[in-house]
């Protein structure tokens, strides 16, 4: 077990030879030399004989032999420390059961019988096996031993590891039994099965498990076996499935998906997170059983997984906010963009007949997305573009660039488009404040001779927070002084506080609230491509989104191109919202973050010490900066991530970050 509570499963799926345990329990062995880096490794339904051995299962010749087979099987997990689980058929007294043999370190921990056998259409299980209803006996004589055996047994590792055990059919029920199993505690469940292929089959499991791993929030482990079982009247796929609450992380070969049937043994592995699965288990409050519902008790059984340290075997997404390429980007982009939209709709229709949207448009691309929200709701409502006024303000640090797309964008959208140049009232503001922005005395000085003083300013002393807010706050004044204004901010400058107090920090609607800075980029480009034909909007869009991010409150260059750069200032914004990520909705440490960032695919490389300055940068200005999310704009929630103090994320605003940061001392 990873020491960030990442426990690595293998799914296997063996070649199997019907009614030969041994020759089945060498295929087994020959598995787990292989996966020998696992924690737990699974195997399908009644794997030492084979799960199409039929009227065989009633011969005491092929039940002894499998009995020798898990001795054989037991035998080569001696030293090991990994849970291995097996699938062979068990006679208890009477009786014989379809059984799920759990092994560590050369010895049987437990048995778990199925309880719900198939009798019908190609199932023929009560012909030879008896359901397990509880009623067995607790411990079974087993290879000269006493063994727990029954439908009420966990095996338990510490560190929230806890193993329950399904078979089969068992996943089908209305409630399975890996329900009551998650209810008391299991974080990774473990179905054996053999599940035969027919058309659209494999789809439907599929949903099974990763509906399974989503209801309970657990990791959910799927082995079936494959297609050397009999084929007599059936195919069985070699279906290997591992998901975490309710995401599939890897999925096997099987027969039917258009590769060449595998004829050997084959197995997937994956790390899942336990670790956060214990979070979305305590942050989920309904995560507890239905009034009336009885529960069922359950045996612990103890085994040992040491800590180790291995490489993640496991996709780590570079930009978690941001889906996958293609049809699912497009997919979720255009759902996001409708949440948007709805949520704003709404408030529209709060305010009173006649009112106008007010909305700064820098030609950046957080106000270029709220630009887009606004005038889509508009159109919903059937309200004229017009009653948008958008208004650009370039100060001291505005480019051409930017001026020129806000311009042609409101043009081309038919809103209302006017400018005001804040530069001269943020002089005069500065003479009030008898204020010498970076040193400059500009008492007597005019606009013009100001803009020289400006350009004389090395790029090493351009630092001056009053200069800055000085004109955000300007800019703030003129849209409220209009009416209801539109909000822009994102995501990821709520987390970093990178806005100014009661200026850009405030509107009275911010559709964009819950939107990382990482997504906005692909929503502006899929709205420019899904909802504009090629020409001048769809052009000036592509060009925003190619933009480099800057508030432009600092003075722009002397050949007018941007010198103030968020990104060279915090960090990139692709690890700021990576961090974000993983630190509210996982709940990961620091140390545990910086360990996963080794296995994402970032748009270009880092450094250690790169990804390091940046999450210390991340965790100061996260805890700094709480007094602005503790008041803020209404705005749509719209992805697991919000920062809203009335939602989910409410948090003092004189928090110490010393614990977040201790890790950096070390």
């Amino acid at each position: 077990m990873n020491p960030f509570g990442f426990v690595r499963i293998a799914c296997a799926s063996i070649r199997t030879a019907v009614a030969n345990p041994e020759a089945n329990a060498r295929e087994i062995v020959g598995v787990l030399e292989q996966t020998a880096d696992c924690d737990v490794v699974l195997f399908p339904e009644l794997c030492l004989a084979g799960y199409t051995c039929a009227d065989l299962f009633g011969q005491p010749t092929l039940t002894d032999a499998a009995l020798r087979g898990l001795v054989h099987v037991a035998r080569a997990t001696e030293g090991s420390h990994r849970l291995v689980v097996v699938g062979l058929p068990l006679e208890v007294g009477p009786y014989l059961y379809n059984a799920a043999a759990v092994v560590s370190n050369g010895r049987v921990l437990g048995v778990v019988p199925k309880q719900h056998l198939p009798n019908y259409k190609e199932f023929y299980e009560r012909r030879w096996f008896r359901a397990a209803t509880g009623d067995e006996p607790a411990e079974i004589e087993l290879l000269g031993g006493r063994t727990p055996f029954g439908i009420d047994l966990l095996f338990e590792a510490g560190s929230g590891v806890t193993v329950g055990v399904e078979i089969c059919e068992d996943l089908w029920l209305p409630i399975p039994p890996s329900s009551f199993q998650a209810l008391a505690g299991a974080s990774i469940l473990l179905n054996l099965s053999a599940s035969n292929e027919l058309i659209g089959k494999s789809g439907y499991r599929t949903d099974l498990v990763v509906g399974q791993s989503g209801r309970c929030v657990a990791a959910y482990a799927y082995a079936g076996s494959g297609p050397t079982e009999s084929t007599t009247d059936l195919v069985f796929g070699g279906h290997c499935l591992i998901a975490e609450n309710g995401r599939l992380l890897a999925e096997s070969p099987r027969v039917g998906d258009g590769r060449p049937p595998r004829r050997d043994s084959y197995w997937i592995v994956q790390d899942v997170d336990v670790a956060k699965l214990q979070t979305d288990r305590r942050t989920t409050t309904s995560f507890e059983p239905p009034p009336g519902l009885a529960l069922r008790s359950f045996r612990r059984i103890p085994f040992h997984l040491p800590a180790t340290t291995f490489d993640l075997k496991r996709f780590v997404p570079a930009a978690p906010f941001v889906p996958a390429e293609g049809p699912e980007l497009n997919r979720r982009c255009s759902e996001i963009f409708e949440i948007q939209c709805a949520g704003l709709a709404k408030r529209i229709e709060q305010l009173p007949a006649g009112s106008t949207l007010n909305l700064g448009v820098s030609g950046g691309l957080d106000s270029t997305l709220a630009l887009l929200v606004a005038v889509k709701t508009l159109d919903l409502l059937g309200i004229e573009r017009s009653k948008l006024r958008g208004l650009t303000m370039p100060g001291f640090g505005t480019t051409s660039r930017t001026r020129t797309n806000a311009i042609d964008l409101m043009q081309h959208l038919n809103v209302e488009a006017e400018t005001i140049d804040v530069s001269e009232l943020a002089l005069r503001s500065f003479q009030e404040l008898n204020h010498a922005p970076f040193g400059i005395d500009c008492r007597s000085m005019d606009l013009e001779a100001f803009r020289k003083a400006l350009h004389d300013v090395p790029p090493e002393k351009r630092h001056d927070l009053v200069f800055e807010n000085v004109q955000a706050r300007l800019r703030t004044f003129l849209l409220m002084s209009r009416g209801f204004v539109v909000g822009t901010g994102d995501l990821s400058e709520s987390a970093l506080g990178w806005s100014t107090y009661n200026a850009d920090h405030m509107s009275m609607y911010n559709p964009n609230c819950s939107i990382p800075k990482t997504l906005v980029r692909f929503l502006v480009r899929h709205v420019a491509m899904t909802e504009f034909p090629a020409g001048p909007v769809r052009d000036t869009l592509i060009s925003i989104a190619d933009t480099t991010i800057s508030p432009e409150l600092l003075p722009a260059s002397a050949k007018g191109e941007i010198t103030q750069s968020t990104e060279d200032a915090l960090g990139p914004y692709e690890l700021h919202d990576f961090i974000l990520y993983h630190a509210v909705r996982c709940a990961y440490p620091p140390e545990k973050i910086l360990f996963i960032s080794k296995f994402a695919a970032f748009s270009k490389p880092y450094t250690s010490d790169q990804i390091e300055k940046t999450m210390k940068t991340f965790y100061r200005r996260f805890f700094q900066q709480q007094y602005k999310r503790s008041c803020v704009p209404d705005g749509p929630k719209v992805g697991s991530v919000s920062l809203s103090p009335r939602g989910d994320w409410r948090m003092p605003s004189d928090a110490d970050s010393f614990e977040w940061l201790r890790w950096a001392e070390g």
